[in-house]
């Protein structure tokens, strides 16, 4: 009950309870433009240069890599018309369509995609997501500048044959082609144009759309390519990527008919929005998680018992309802359901006990190490980064751990500083952590932990028996095996918890009457090339 009254002065406004479509004004015919929220202003249109996942809903419409994503999320071919695999997974073959054009009505041949490959990897392109090729025989040693470009392992034997081969088997790689680091790109127009390649009139792209124009703070226009193989079947001739970093803002603008969908929503209008607007507020699981990194290497937090105890104590169904507005699910384990090559998740201990039973077995838990009511009180330091749901988070959190003698402090800094200070070593206790995967594989989270990984394991977690699982994972070709050597290395994190899983990510939608086609899935994209206008 406290932590419900601490926490009842983070709803939302209302919006009063109105059916879905009532308030908006009446919208005459639309144009035949797709208006898409899309978050911010890209930084580049290069597709070797971006990192944002606005940047990334626009790329998916102007390029196409060896595979692509269909309407309801699932991995398609894409500029390649299908591929196989050598027996051992280390030798992939695509072949390339024979009817595949660039928005100008160039070829796209086997060598777009291996001069994409070579300059992605470039150390002087400075390429952001250089990691998603890592699987590919020497990628990173070209990345580091340790090879030349042209000792990666892809090859063009033929036109339409791209060979490439991995360094070790990677079951997942075929959603890695259809990520916009491994897009081709059409070379004449980067000899010509260098850097401005990218520039409305001088992007040519093989992907459902091409480039129109680019008003800064205001819009991105793409038009349906008349080159693409499916062009007659593309319903949307034209679609305007507006950005919408204020959340509140835009929301306003889809209400009077301005915008036709959002691709996120701030969270504490979520329940007076679905009051709102009904169906046409679209909440599903994504690929993240919200989690507390632990430092196990200092005391008392080093102690396994400790780090269950105050996981134990932690009411998740009440941070995913009461603070993150059904925006989020409650995690019991690291990975999310629904991934590829795995099994359902392993759960942690204690999630089928009441309130009452878990913080009871926190206390026996925290006694037992020498902490908890009426012992040593344990004080402990929560960082994170600056937004309302993440102080509201770390304050309900600390109302939990309360009883159980845990006295809490916290550092707050903006998101820059804050994951620069773990990826730089800074001491901390327990530190605010998430993770968006890159691709639906468990293998996208459980590498985190692994040891030597100080990049994402600030908290330098270390179990050998861990390593070895992940390795002996990373060399099993037949996936049925691997998916139980990940579910036997998930089964050793939940027991060690070197991070603490609170929640699991949803994805945020608001789709307009006018939207036919959208299809929410795990992965969160939608290509506007399956959608259409009523």
């Amino acid at each position: 009950m406290r932590r419900r009254d601490i926490l009842a002065g983070f709803g939302a406004a209302s919006f009063g309870a109105v059916p879905f479509g009532a308030a908006a004004p009446a919208r005459a015919a639309g144009p035949a433009a797709y208006r898409r929220g899309n978050g911010a202003d890209p930084e580049t249109l290069d597709p070797h240069k971006t990192s944002t996942v606005a940047e990334a809903t626009i790329l998916l419409d102007l390029y196409e890599g060896l595979s692509t994503y269909g309407a309801d999320g699932d991995l398609v071919p894409g500029a390649a018309a299908g591929w196989t695999t050598s027996a051992d997974g280390l030798t992939w073959t695509f072949a390339m369509r024979p009817d595949g054009r660039w928005s100008n009505g160039d070829p796209v041949v086997a060598d777009d995609v291996v001069h994409g490959f070579r300059r992605m990897l470039d150390p002087a392109t400075g390429a952001k997501y250089a990691s998603v090729l890592a699987p590919i025989l020497n990628a990173e040693a070209v990345n580091r500048g340790a090879m030349p470009v042209d000792a990666v392992g892809v090859a063009a034997p033929d036109p339409l044959t791209v060979v490439i081969r991995l360094a070790q088997p990677t079951p997942y790689f075929v959603e890695l082609m259809a990520h916009q680091a491994s897009t081709p790109l059409h070379r004449p127009s980067l000899a010509r144009f260098g850097d401005a390649f990218t520039r409305p009139g001088h992007l040519v792209s093989n992907g459902a759309y091409v480039l129109k124009d680019f008003s800064p703070n205001d819009r991105i226009t793409a038009v349906r390519n008349p080159h693409h193989r499916d062009a007659a079947g593309i319903a949307i001739p034209r679609v305007e990527y507006i950005p919408t970093p204020d959340l509140a803002a835009a929301v306003r603008r889809f209400a009077a008919g301005e915008i036709d969908s959002l691709e996120d929503l701030p969270a504490d209008q979520v329940k007076a929005l679905k009051a709102r607007f009904g169906a046409g507020v679209v909440l599903n699981p994504a690929l993240g998680v919200l989690a507390l990194m632990v430092n196990v290497r200092k005391r008392p937090l080093g102690d396994a018992r400790v780090r269950r105890a105050l996981s134990l104590a932690l009411d998740r169904e009440f941070l995913a309802d009461a603070v993150w507005g059904e925006t989020m699910l409650p995690a019991y384990s690291l990975t999310p359901a629904g991934l590829d090559n795995a099994l359902p998740p392993p759960t942690m201990a204690g999630r089928d006990l009441s309130p009452l039973e878990r913080e009871d077995a926190a206390v026996a838990l925290l006694r037992e190490a020498g902490y908890g009511p009426g012992g040593t009180p344990l004080a402990v330091e929560l960082r994170y980064n600056i937004t309302d749901n993440n102080r509201n988070t770390m304050v309900a959190i600390a109302d939990m751990w309360r009883p159980l003698n845990v006295a809490t402090a916290f550092a707050a800094t903006d998101a820059k500083t804050h994951f620069a200070y773990l990826r730089d070593g800074g001491p901390f206790d327990i530190a605010r952590m998430s993770w968006l995967a890159d691709y639906a594989d468990p293998q996208n989270f459980l590498f985190l932990v692994e040891s030597g990984n100080d990049g994402f394991n600030s908290g330098r977690y270390a179990n050998p028996a861990y390593d070895a699982l992940m390795r002996e994972a990373a060399r099993e070709t037949d996936l049925a095996a691997r998916a139980r050597i990940l579910y036997r290395a998930e089964e050793l994190f939940l027991a060690d918890l070197p991070w603490i899983p609170l929640l699991h990510y949803r994805h945020k939608h608001l789709i307009g009457p006018r939207l036919r086609g959208f299809r929410p899935n795990l992965r969160g994209v939608s290509p506007t090339r399956w959608l259409s206008l009523a």
